[in-house]
């Protein structure tokens, strides 16, 4: 048979209207309007592109804040220093579940000394001018009580001075180990000492990190967009997907009681969706809540035209 001859049985596409399609001119509009929307869409809804903060960043927006924390890492009153558990064996500073200590349960894991990691240590391994060569040896020299005096002095001293000079007092090297440490902060040096862990690819920030969060720096940018724990705010920022929209329903509950005045909130939320996770994998297995479908109906609204369907074809045959 003839490959052009045409099956008498097959419909002759002349029977059917047709019209002209330019297949160029529905792709150019469709491509404008995606645009358009996206563009639109994206300047009213997108996050912003926040570039990061560093180190040199917060020293050089706000050097007098820079310095208090440095100040309380020395003297072991940071949040840090005070944190416990996986950073140190504060006592008193755990989160607990009951009578379960989730937070110490796996004990020390990263042991952080801030005195050493966010000061003394930095300043040791960078070039030193011989007055903080002589203050570093006054330091380690001193007992700790003597220590703790000076920091607490010349912390108490820079809360009066408001970001300005603070007024003479017995400090001792205090003053000087901060002053060397703000400069180191403010070349970059900083960051990448704290950063550097002594491995080919240095991606650990976990203590350029918590020096940040000891200050109120890093807190007042996240309070600006909304941010705080006190807020409700979300950013889902460039790069990072599929960013904290997802975490919505876990950080609800620090927004309400009894979680938002509670110390031990981290736990007890951490609980709470532990909690909501297995009801929802148990759903299929729960008698009620698996048959609520069922009741609802919401699948024949879903496949209405399946059913449809179906009862058009029972009704044929009957």
């Amino acid at each position: 048979m003839n490959r052009h001859t045409r099956n008498a049985a097959e419909p002759d596409p002349a029977a059917f209207p047709t019209r002209p399609y330019d297949l160029v001119k529905e792709f150019t509009i469709a491509l404008v309007v995606v645009a358009l929307l996206t563009v639109g869409l994206a300047a009213v809804f997108s996050s912003p592109d926040v570039k990061p903060v560093t180190l040199a960043s917060w020293s050089r927006a706000d050097g007098a804040d820079f310095t208090a924390t440095a100040v309380s890492e020395l003297g072991g009153t940071s949040g840090t220093a005070e944190y416990g558990a996986p950073y140190n064996n504060t006592p008193g500073a755990a989160q607990k579940l009951g009578p379960v200590g989730l937070q110490s349960a796996a004990g020390v894991r990263i042991p952080m000394d801030t005195a050493n990691e966010f000061v003394l240590r930095p300043l040791r391994d960078a070039p030193e001018p011989p007055a903080v060569t002589v203050a570093l040896a006054t330091w380690d020299a001193a007992p700790a009580a003597r220590q703790r005096a000076w920091t607490v002095a010349y912390s108490d001293a820079l809360a009066k001075a408001h970001g300005g000079t603070p007024a003479k007092g017995d400090y001792g090297p205090v003053p000087v180990l901060t002053a060397r440490l703000l400069e180191l902060a403010r070349s970059g040096a900083l960051d990448g000492q704290l950063q550097s862990q002594g491995k080919f690819y240095e991606t650990d920030y976990t203590r350029p990190l918590l020096f940040l969060s000891d200050g109120s720096y890093l807190e007042s940018l996240a309070r600006a967009e909304h941010l705080g724990g006190d807020q409700w705010g979300m950013m889902n920022e460039t790069g990072n997907y599929p960013g904290q929209a997802w975490l919505w329903l876990y950080t609800f509950w620090y927004q309400i009681e009894p979680f938002k005045s509670s110390g031990n909130a981290d736990a007890l939320i951490w609980g709470l969706m532990a909690l909501l996770s297995l009801a929802l994998m148990l759903v299929p297995f729960i008698p009620g809540v698996r048959s609520v479908p069922r009741w609802t109906r919401v699948h024949r609204l879903i496949w209405r035209t399946y059913y449809r369907e179906q009862a058009v074809e029972r009704s044929r045959r009957d």
